[in-house]
C-alpha cells in the first residue's frame, strides 16, 4: 500500500539496525551535495529555456529560416524538456532518499523491506528497491 509504512516504529524492523549510522552519514553528505548540483543544473536549464523564448517572443528568429532550421530548433527544444524531466526525476529521488534517512527507513528496499547492499547505495544512493527487486521491475 502506498503511503503506509510496514515498520513504522524503529524498534520494530531489526533490519534497520544493519546499515551503520557513519554510512548512512556519508549517503546524506552524498545526497545533500547531489541534490544542489541538480537544483543549480535545473535552475540553469530553466533560464536558458525562459532566455530562448524570450527570444523567440521578441522575434529575433528569423522567420525565413529553413523548414530543416525549424526543425533543428524544436528537436533541441524537445530534447532540453526531455533533460529537465530527467533532472527533475532525478531530484525528486534524492529527496526521497533523503527523507527516508530522517524517516530512518534508509537502506531498506521499499518492495521486499530488506536491506540494500551497500554496494548499490554507494552507486546509486538515492536508489530505494534492491538489485533483485529492480530487475523484477524492468522485466
Amino acid at each position: 500500500m502506498v503511503g503506509t509504512d510496514p515498520y513504522p516504529f524503529e524498534g520494530a524492523c531489526p533490519r534497520w539496525r544493519t546499515v551503520d549510522k557513519k554510512f548512512i552519514e556519508q549517503m546524506k553528505t552524498k545526497l545533500i551535495k547531489e541534490k544542489e548540483r541538480l537544483e543549480a543544473e535545473l535552475k540553469q536549464m530553466q533560464e536558458a529555456s525562459q532566455s530562448a523564448t524570450m527570444s523567440e517572443q521578441a522575434g529575433e528568429n528569423d522567420y525565413e529560416d529553413s523548414f530543416a532550421d525549424t526543425g533543428s530548433a524544436t528537436f533541441e527544444r524537445e530534447r532540453d524538456d526531455s533533460l529537465g524531466w530527467n533532472v527533475k526525476d532525478l531530484l525528486y529521488q534524492v529527496k526521497q532518499a533523503l527523507h527516508s534517512i530522517d524517516e530512518g527507513t534508509y537502506g531498506i528496499c521499499s518492495n521486499c523491506h530488506e536491506p540494500i547492499k551497500k554496494a548499490r547505495l554507494q552507486a546509486l544512493p538515492y536508489t530505494d528497491t534492491c538489485v533483485s527487486c529492480r530487475e523484477k521491475q524492468e522485466r
